[in-house]
């Protein structure tokens, strides 16, 4: 199925099926390499605010915003968090 491009939009505002192990690969992150649920939504409103953000992707480092923003060790190649 072809999708325009979504600019600053996350995975489950695309295809919540598709990106379904996306979010069970987050769910069964452990615990203590999880960034608090406070700073996951603060960190994916700046990921939403970013020019970079395409189709839920990082254009910077092609990552999955979403996974990066969960995982407390990892950083915004930007710097934006």
């Amino acid at each position: 199925m072809n999708h325009p491009i979504c600019r600053r939009c996350l995975l489950n505002e695309l295809d919540g099926e598709y990106f379904k192990s996306i979010y069970q690969y987050i769910e069964n992150l452990a615990p203590e390499t999880k960034a608090q649920p406070e700073e996951y939504t603060r960190r994916l409103a700046l990921c939403r605010e970013c020019g970079s953000l395409q189709n839920g992707m990082c254009a910077q480092c092609g990552c999955f915003a979403e996974v990066r923003a969960a995982k407390i060790a990892q950083k915004c190649p930007i710097n934006l968090w």
